[in-house]
């Protein structure tokens, strides 16, 4: 019998401790570099039999990297204007590339970029339109006024935290964006009003993605440097980079390392190339940033951050190409999976780069590494 409440007692205290101690609350986000649409990726997505489209192959082995996140959000860098398709200069990209992005895990997209008015107000309006008829969510770019109004600040809500995100450009290539369509434009002016707005509503963290730097440059320039010193006075959260199409440095910097010991912060200058048919060195390859955010206490902060090296590995087969992104640490002991030595040694002379830098210059934002199946963040 004593041991029937000993038992008892056991179990008592289990769930007493468990209701006393409830798991906190965490959303995870999945930031994605430029998605480009390069005249031969257009090529190679074509289905000649059938002059169809498809995009799948892109994600065959990071699919469950992308979909694991909570939110993944993107950085389309091409028009879904409608034919005629065209890569550089002016993109118009198949539908079937938004759609790929829909069934793979990505759940929104920041659209304002260099090649927003690509083909006009009518190319800004129909990818709206596509984007919409698949349920994505996205920002960055507006059909009107109105509708800036109303959807500017993308909010992201699960389990009881909300994050809201609002996306700028440098500029469009000097292209203006006609009358009643509207590009978010990096304006301290325009920002200042907008993050005034959103700080209002009842967000836990503001997320600033930024099109911004000079192209090619692993260092961000005095505009980056400026612009993101502008955005962090105003209490944005966490600031997002894209458009050098090469990597920048990250830096997070905790509650008790800021300046006023109350705001975290944490940037990443420039997330490089997602998919793209440059090749040139550095050029081929980008990271995905992993943030993970938890509320204890009603406040919410940064659990966890991190990085996972991607490449672009343009694999033949049948005589046609296809574009696979490679989560690179769970192929970088691999040399059998590609077809060719050349290949496998770009990748390696990718990682090597991107590591050296990321090493040299990134404050406590470490890589994601794949090891006994499963990913863990290296902190060595």
């Amino acid at each position: 019998m004593t041991s029937f409440y000993i038992g008892i007692a056991i179990i008592f205290s289990w769930f007493n401790s468990y209701i006393q101690e409830p798991k906190n609350d965490q959303l995870s986000l999945l930031f994605i570099g430029d998605i480009m649409g390069h005249g031969p990726q257009i090529k190679a997505a074509l289905n000649d039999s059938s002059k169809t489209y498809s995009y799948q192959d892109m994600f065959k082995h990071i699919k469950e990297e992308v979909s694991d996140a909570d939110f993944t959000i993107a950085n389309l860098e091409v028009t879904l204007a409608g034919k005629p398709y065209q890569g550089y200069p002016q993109f118009s990209s198949p539908d079937a590339l938004a759609l790929a992005c829909k069934s793979n895990g990505i759940d929104a997209f920041v659209m304002a970029n260099n090649h927003s008015c690509d083909r006009g107000g009518d190319g800004i309006k129909r990818s709206i339109d596509v984007v919409d008829k698949l349920n994505l969510l996205h920002t960055g770019t507006f059909k009107n006024n109105k509708d800036r109004d109303s959807l500017n600040l993308l909010i992201l809500t699960k389990n009881n935290i909300k994050v809201g995100i609002l996306n700028y450009t440098y500029g469009t290539n000097g292209l203006p964006f006609p009358n009643p369509t509207y590009v978010n434009l990096i304006d301290t002016a325009l920002m200042a009003k907008d993050i005034l707005a959103a700080k209002k509503t009842d967000i836990d963290k503001l997320i600033v993605f930024t099109h911004w730097g000079k192209e090619y440059k692993e260092q961000p320039d005095n505009f980056q440097l400026n612009t993101a010193s502008f955005l962090f006075s105003k209490k944005v959260d966490i600031v997002i980079g894209s458009h050098p199409h090469v990597l920048q440095k990250m830096i997070y910097v905790p509650k008790q390392e800021s300046q006023d010991k109350l705001n975290e912060s944490f940037i990443v200058y420039s997330l490089g190339n997602y998919v793209s048919n440059q090749r040139d060195r550095r050029k081929d390859g980008g990271c995905m940033v992993k943030i993970t955010l938890e509320k204890n206490n009603e406040s919410v902060s940064i659990k966890e951050c991190g990085y996972f090296l991607t490449w672009v590995y343009k694999k033949v087969i049948g005589g046609k190409i296809n574009y696979h992104v490679l989560p690179c640490s769970r192929f970088e002991n691999d040399s059998t999976f590609f077809n060719k030595k050349e290949d496998f040694s770009k990748m390696k002379l990718f990682i090597d780069d991107s590591r050296k830098l990321f090493k040299e210059h990134n404050l406590s934002v470490n890589e994601y590494v794949y090891q006994d199946s499963s990913w863990t963040i290296n902190n060595n």
